[in-house]
């Protein structure tokens, strides 16, 4: 599947069948592209515990959180918890140096001594402060993009959930103080259609984006996006003909509430 037509398809897949398990090489290959997603600093904060229905406990399958169709959680066979993990940021000052020792950072022949004289003093003065939300949890949320897409290539569906309540969840894994969870990502083969009732409804382009100015719309090019739909980057809206149907019917086979089916 080409690139474009693979974020086209990035939707979530809420209805996933909880009768097939998913094979540990394509959660692998999901984790390493999460591992070389672009991550500030290089610190690699972003971290994620793999969780199996079938080998978890009850404590834990109890524990995560089911704000809306809990259904979703209960029926995957896997979930992935991203978490944050704060200790890295403490050798932030280190990371910078490998950078400049690869070639990536820094230039000349004072380099060392110029990153030691800035950038080093204040990752160090600021890395409890970058433990917090802010720009570990946009490398998180790259972390997710990139492992999302690779199991999409796979076959794979995935839907990503919230919870007002991690702490529930952080205690039931084990989680120290400096771990913090984020996001839980249900991972399985759809029991859906792949077009998942087609391509779901964003804002329009101009009301989203800007340029110089707040009060500037982005110019949209309609060459552009006559391109991205022959890619397939756009593809059919939803709803599609049918989509009640195949609702309803997953709702009978699996004897899933009506709430779940929002």
């Amino acid at each position: 599947m080409e690139l474009r037509e693979a974020i086209g398809t990035r939707r979530s897949y809420r209805y996933l069948d909880p009768d097939r398990p998913v094979e540990l090489e394509k959660i692998q290959r999901m984790l390493e592209a999460a591992r070389i997603a672009s991550h500030f600093g290089n610190n690699n904060a972003a971290r994620a515990l793999v969780v199996d229905r079938h080998s978890a406990t009850q404590e834990q399958i109890d524990s995560l959180p089911s704000p809306v169709g809990g259904f979703q959680i209960q029926q995957a066979p896997i979930v992935i918890l991203w978490y944050v993990e704060g200790t890295a940021m403490d050798y932030a000052a280190d990371r910078l140096i490998e950078l400049v020792d690869i070639g990536a950072l820094g230039y000349g022949p004072d380099r060392y001594e110029e990153l030691n004289n800035t950038l080093v003093p204040v990752f160090r003065k600021s890395a409890d402060a970058l433990k917090g939300p802010g720009m570990v949890d946009m490398d998180l949320g790259q972390a997710v993009a990139q492992a999302t897409l690779m199991a999409i290539e796979q076959g794979l569906g995935c839907c990503c959930q919230g919870s007002a309540n991690w702490k529930k969840v952080e205690k039931a894994f084990n989680f120290g103080e400096q771990q913090r969870v984020v996001v839980v990502q249900t991972v399985g083969y759809p029991a859906e259609s792949k077009e998942a009732g087609g391509q779901r409804p964003r804002q329009p382009f101009e009301q989203l984006f800007q340029l110089n100015s707040l009060a500037n719309p982005f110019p949209r090019s309609q060459a552009v996006v006559e391109e991205l739909t022959r890619d397939r980057f756009f593809q059919a809206p939803a709803k599609l003909p049918g989509r009640e149907e195949e609702l309803e019917a997953l709702r009978q086979k699996y004897n899933l509430p009506r709430a779940g089916m929002i």
